[in-house]
């Protein structure tokens, strides 16, 4: 086990990197939406597709 540890460490420092960042990202996104944000970043005003993205609140 400890020989397997060592040899992936490399890869399983990557790994937990990429699930870090990933999970951030999510956390991000729903504290964004439930502010009331958009996942675009940008406001719905000026958004040509904003017709189509929020088409159930009409």
């Amino acid at each position: 086990m400890i020989a397997w540890l060592s040899e992936n460490i490399s890869t399983i420092i990557i790994a937990l990197v990429l699930a870090v960042a990933v999970a951030g990202i999510i956390i991000r996104m729903i504290k964004s939406k439930k502010k009331g944000g958009s996942s675009c970043g940008c406001g719905c005003s000026g958004c040509s597709m904003s017709g189509v993205c929020h088409s159930h609140k009409k």
